[in-house]
């Protein structure tokens, strides 16, 4: 296995200036120093409290109904420690774990967390928050699969009606494990083959909701990681929330205002926001009926649904919190601020639209009297085995042109290549060389009767319409003796640049789990990795 980092060339100002840590966006963030300088943090840190032992104890529950192995129950009984810190991240729960970066945010986190223990000599536990309270299933019901060079998305057959969180949406075992079949039976039979799918297939007969089925199989991937995750969604996260649901009510007109400032700002200074927000959001959801309602307040200070589906108190709210707090979930604004009042957070782990969120919430974090956590880039990872290696050495194209930009261009122009002299330049000859033997016709025509010059003009389109009718009959022609070659140009493409994106946003594991065993993941988390890279190429 050889690991190099390279320069990504497609990312946002944003991030360009957080990466290079500029002042206008650095402003936004409490922690400007080193992603790798946290000394502040933990002394900021030793003058907050939390609830440890009921933290534990609902975290210890949640693990072990998920089969968790020894060395994550071993972390959760460590956070019981005064000293000890979380570095944690969060991520939808998408079947068979959704796309790579996932899993690339999950070695993230065990990755900084086992660094920062090693610096600071305190434990440090990586944390996973499993985002149950999403309801839109549609954003994880599916994977992508390689066919015939491009990617096909299965998505798995099961109709949701309501907006239900995704934690409440029970398996359909049949649909399910006919899914699973479709999808396996797109990889090819490897000597793995056989022991992931047991794996897979039995984590998903243990599970009763789409969040146990990601928990499951992530477990089975850092078997000795010690790895701990929570579902937002759970009862017991719940339960530890009561205090703290209250404190967002309490606080929601300085929390919206702050975050409606803050986006108006970075919007002037040039920096895209993609987060719709006003004054009179309340960045909370109401549980109704299994639907997700988001709240607003009124002019006279109601919490109200969109539609007045719901209208509440600030005192009937405030009960709802304290007597059913399994009611209330948060949104992408206040996510993570219940996740800060929960932890002991030393960083957090987060991908590019993350941080874009998180640029807006240092207010919010503020009007509840505590800073925001580090902000840290996950890792980020294009995976390349012998075979595509090989393609690119074959082609003379570099890894990191492939994976910032994709083969297109590098296809047209070897097939163009092809030809001696090259096709499309003899053809531009050939119609500038007719053009300009042509223009004495057309002239004369022209001179004697108008509709003859417009018939000399109609002439030299026919001309030029059967020359371009030869090249593209030449292209073709060219395109069926070269097909193997273009074939490879399109698996590159497929591999390290499918639908336009980075391998990470498309491709699932899964693919290389069947090529390379479970233990894949724990050799590339193991590894040594900078967090100050953008991007890591791992040839395996």
């Amino acid at each position: 296995m050889r690991i190099e980092s390279i320069h990504i060339e497609n990312q946002s100002q944003l991030m360009r200036d957080y990466r290079k840590r500029k002042h206008n966006i650095m402003q936004h963030f409490d922690y400007t120093a080193s992603f790798n300088d946290l000394n502040q943090r933990v002394s900021d840190l030793q003058h907050r409290k939390y609830d440890r032992e009921q933290l534990a104890n609902s975290l210890y529950q949640m693990n072990k109904q998920w089969g968790a192995p020894e060395s994550s129950l071993v972390n959760i009984e460590r956070l019981r420690d005064d000293q000890s810190l979380v570095v944690i991240g969060g991520q939808q729960a998408g079947v068979l774990t959704g796309p790579l970066y996932s899993v690339n945010k999950l070695i993230s986190i065990i990755q900084f967390a086992k660094q920062q223990e090693e610096k600071l000599q305190i434990p440090v536990i990586p944390v996973f928050w499993i985002a149950g309270e999403d309801h839109d299933f549609d954003e994880i019901n599916h994977v992508f699969m390689q066919e015939e060079n491009r990617m096909k998305k299965h998505t798995l057959n099961q109709r949701i009606t309501e907006k239900r969180s995704v934690s409440q949406i029970p398996l359909e075992e049949d649909k399910g494990l006919e899914w699973l079949n479709q999808v396996f039976g797109q990889l090819h039979e490897s000597e793995y083959t056989k022991d992931l799918y047991d794996v897979v297939k039995e984590c998903y007969v243990q599970s009763e909701s789409y969040v146990d089925f990601f928990a499951r199989l992530i477990l089975k991937l850092f078997p000795t990681e010690g790895v701990v995750l929570i579902d937002s969604a759970d009862l017991r996260t719940r339960d530890l929330e009561t205090d703290y649901f209250l404190s967002l009510i309490d606080n929601q007109e300085k929390i919206s205002e702050g975050v409606y400032t803050s986006v108006q700002k970075l919007n002037l200074d040039g920096y895209s926001i993609a987060l719709e927000c006003d004054t009179t959001n309340a960045h909370l959801f109401y549980h109704q009926k299994n639907e997700r309602i988001l709240l607003n307040r009124n002019e006279a200070g109601d919490w109200v649904g969109k539609q007045n589906e719901v209208k509440l108190s600030t005192e009937e709210l405030r009960k709802i919190a304290v007597e059913q707090p399994e009611l209330l979930s948060n949104n992408v604004v206040t996510r993570p601020l219940m996740q800060e009042l929960l932890f002991p957070t030393l960083a957090f782990i987060g991908g590019p639209g993350e941080i874009s969120y998180w640029s807006v919430l240092k207010p919010a974090f503020h009007a509840l009297d505590i800073k925001m956590p580090p902000v840290i880039p996950r890792l980020s990872f294009t995976y390349i085995d012998r075979k595509v290696e090989k393609l690119l050495t074959k082609y003379y194209i570099s890894p990191q042109e492939a994976i910032n930009n994709g083969v297109d261009i590098k296809k047209v122009n070897w097939l163009k290549a092809q030809s001696n002299p090259p096709i499309e330049k003899l053809a531009d000859e050939l119609k500038q060389y007719i053009t300009e033997a042509h223009q004495p016709l057309r002239e004369l025509s022209k001179s004697i009767r108008s509709d003859l010059g417009d018939l000399a003009e109609k002439n030299l389109f026919y001309l030029h319409r059967d020359i371009e009718f030869l090249q593209r009959k030449i292209v073709k022609a060219l395109e069926e003796k070269y097909e193997k070659e273009l074939l490879e140009f399109d698996l590159l493409n497929n591999i390290l640049r499918p639908m336009g994106e980075l391998q990470e946003r498309i491709w699932n594991p899964l693919p290389f789990l069947n090529e390379y065993g479970l233990g894949f993941i724990h050799h590339i988390t193991i590894q040594s990795y900078s967090f100050e890279n953008e991007h890591y190429i791992v040839f395996v």
